[in-house]
């Protein structure tokens, strides 16, 4: 469940009947299909596996994809959500319940996650730049793992404590209307009912 913007989702599930899936302890009251760590759907040649990284929301997934058609099952892109981002990193600090630390932490666990994947793995994050998700987001929309590797200056921090400490710098104000929007997300209310 989102804080900083109000989902699509609801609207696009009633235009599409397309099937909703969240992150386990996503804490929406809507249906859904909620997924585990490590959990598959397949669509197709496509295989979806989600991916916990938690940090800049506690029930945070990013979304390994895969297509059979190209001879294997290693993932060729990963939709990284509000975790990695072109740039920067996710914010840990709106879902943080006043101690943005403990997320700054986990953040860096899943970021380490996201970073055993292959350099030539393309990342597909939520945000880019104009956002107020990160300080120093790239107005491109995708990147590599590899090219974030060497250029994410956000990754730079060889340890958790040094990353955390960085992260936790200058956070910009959070939303004025953060509240109304994880209302609206966790009862799945369109953006214009919001």
């Amino acid at each position: 469940m989102q804080a900083d913007h109000v989902s699509g989702l609801p609207a696009l599930v009633e235009a599409t009947g397309a099937t909703a899936y969240l992150p386990a302890k996503a804490g929406v009251e809507f249906p859904h299909t909620a997924l585990a760590d490590g959990d598959v759907v397949e669509l197709g040649n496509t295989i979806v596996r989600a991916l916990a990284t938690p940090g800049h929301a506690p029930a945070h997934h990013s979304y390994l994809v895969a297509d059979r058609r190209r001879g294997t099952e290693e993932p060729w892109l990963v939709f990284t959500g509000d975790s990695l981002l072109v740039g920067d990193v996710g914010r840990p600090d709106l879902h943080a319940g006043g101690d943005p630390e403990p997320r700054a932490r986990e953040l860096f666990r899943s970021v380490t996650r996201l970073l055993e994947l292959r350099d030539q793995v393309l990342v597909y994050p939520s945000h880019f730049g104009g956002s107020v998700c990160g300080r120093a987001l790239s107005a491109n929309p995708f990147s590599s793992v590899g090219f974030e590797r060497s250029h994410n200056q956000a990754l730079a921090h060889a340890d958790e404590d040094a990353f955390a400490r960085a992260l936790l710098v200058d956070l910009p104000p959070p939303p004025a209307d953060q509240t109304a929007i994880v209302t609206a997300n966790r009862l799945g209310l369109s953006p214009t009912q919001a």
